[in-house]
């Protein structure tokens, strides 16, 4: 039976019938209901412009990485490339809202920015302002305050090319300064759990005057009711965070069929140690995902923080990272050197298989026709294992990776009894450095089994030059990130962090 897409929107629950499935929520704001705040700058998700807030009941949101109020989790995203019908059952918050939420004429956030001079030609500041907000609410529940260099993290998804973000930053600090502004979560808690309870089994939907393929979009709620939808029609393109997808559609005006949206089945969203193992699903969020790993390997922190911004990491799923496939995916040699498992699922049967051997060549990977990526099984790491995780591009925050890797030895006394390198942007798939791993394993963790390892590396790897990076600057690259592996976790004398890192806070005192 078709529905109406459902969401609480503007004070009120909406319903929506007549987009086509990939319509997306900037399009639906802009277009359909006039609501002209929220911006559109890239249509790909990298400047901020069009950021909104997306809550959902915080018993159907799994781990979902996002903020806490009342009983709601949520999340900044980027409009340009969520698709409308995955709002069913949720909220959408938008600039035009956050006055209704206080009895001044502008919330703090808001308020602050004018204070502060935030703003100079005003494009890109609604995004600003609902990035700002949710480091707000987020901050207002955990009654903290955060620093300066926190604060950027949260803006790492958002570009200004006016302010030179010092005003901005001010802004930020200066908000939680003023008199604070509630958001009440009563009135939207009851009415999602209104539409939670007349959706029943998932969401089925074709836009009004639309039939037939291409024109359906299905939710389920429950894992096997995907697993025997997928099986049926395997033709359909299976959808997440939509932080690939909506590219395809904006980008490239690709048709991509009928959609499976794999967003609402709490069952792919939870995250939970399965004795020593980390069972990640596959719909769990980058931003739940990420802070998982971090909490078995610390070292893991700033790989995190340079993945995306927060928009796209509170969108996006790892499991969909993953499965996609692309050479440049910085999730996949970081859980390939954790020595990462995936659950595949066809059907009611289901496999493993490592991850390490789940791409087959370029932007080709082991799963069958209808199966589709279950969960993600990182062992709990060992003791004596040292692990880092390297990204190298032309920006530090939200780039693409020229090459990135995740490095682990693990050792007894000083030898190394077991070594995984993986890279990735050197070659078609991400891949281990076999050769490296032989020169290093059951060596001593030193400088001249790293040197053989180094020198190896030109057999694992035969890079080629592109827009991002050159081939010999690739190779370079690759050996000296080994080189520096080996001086931090170095038994004698190991450098710390500081000492090997070229960047500071500099935006402290960016003008």
């Amino acid at each position: 039976m078709q529905q109406p897409i459902s969401f609480y929107f503007d004070n009120r629950i909406v319903r929506v019938a007549d987009q086509p499935i990939t319509a997306t929520v900037l399009a639906w704001l802009r277009g359909a209901v006039r609501r002209t705040g929220t911006k559109e700058g890239c249509a790909e998700g990298d400047c901020g412009a069009c950021t909104v807030i997306v809550a959902e009941l915080a018993d159907e949101a799994g781990d979902a990485g996002g903020i806490r109020a009342g009983n709601l989790v949520l999340r900044p995203i980027n409009a340009c490339i969520r698709f409308l019908p995955t709002l069913h059952g949720k909220a959408l918050l938008t600039i035009e809202d956050l006055a209704g939420l206080t009895d001044r004429a502008l919330h703090p956030v808001q308020q602050a920015m004018v204070d502060c001079h935030g703003s100079q030609c005003g494009f890109c500041t609604p995004g600003f302002v609902m990035s700002l907000f949710a480091t707000y609410l987020r901050h207002q529940a955990a009654q903290t305050t955060p620093d300066r260099a926190a604060i950027a993290h949260d803006l790492a998804g958002n570009l200004c090319r006016c302010t030179g973000y010092r005003p901005i930053l001010d802004a930020a600090a200066r908000m939680f300064a003023l008199p604070p502004a509630t958001l009440d979560t009563a009135p939207i808690e009851a009415a999602l759990r209104a539409v939670a309870a007349e959706t029943g089994a998932g969401l089925s939907y074709a836009a009004a005057g639309q039939a037939g393929p291409g024109a359906r979009f299905y939710a389920p709620r429950e894992v096997d009711a995907l697993a025997a939808w997928y099986a049926e029609r395997p033709e359909a393109t299976l959808l997440a965070g939509a932080t690939d997808i909506g590219l395809w559609v904006n980008k490239r005006f690709r048709d991509v069929g009928d959609l499976l949206y794999l967003g609402d089945v709490a069952a792919l969203r939870c995250i939970e140690r399965e004795g020593d193992v980390l069972r990640i699903g596959a719909g769990a969020t980058l931003e739940a995902a990420w802070a998982a790993l971090i909490g078995l390997e610390p070292a893991l922190g700033e790989m995190a923080l340079r993945f995306a911004g927060p928009p796209v990491r509170h969108a996006g799923t790892m499991g969909g990272n993953v499965a996609n496939g692309s050479p440049i995916g910085d999730a996949a040699p970081v859980l390939m050197a954790m020595d990462a498992r995936l659950v595949l699922q066809h059907g009611a049967q289901s496999r493993e298989v490592p991850l390490d051997a789940f791409y087959l060549d370029y932007m080709r990977n082991d799963l069958a026709k209808g199966e589709f990526l279950r969960a993600i099984l990182v062992p709990l790491p060992d003791p004596d294992t040292r692990m880092r995780a390297y990204k190298i591009s032309k920006r530090f925050d939200c780039d693409i990776s020229a090459l990135s890797c995740g490095l682990a030895v693990t050792l007894e006394g000083e030898t190394i009894s077991r070594v995984r390198l993986a890279f990735g942007g050197m070659a078609a798939t991400v891949r281990r450095a076999r050769h490296a791993e032989a020169a290093l394993h059951e060596a001593v963790w030193g400088e001249a089994a790293v040197r053989a390892a180094m020198a190896a590396l030109d057999e694992d790897f035969t890079p080629l030059s592109d827009l991002r990076a050159s081939r010999g600057y690739r190779r370079l690259v690759a050996r000296n990130l080994l080189w520096r592996f080996w001086l931090e976790t170095r038994s004698a004398a190991p450098l710390p962090a500081a000492s090997v890192r070229v960047r500071t806070f500099a935006m402290a005192g960016a003008v």
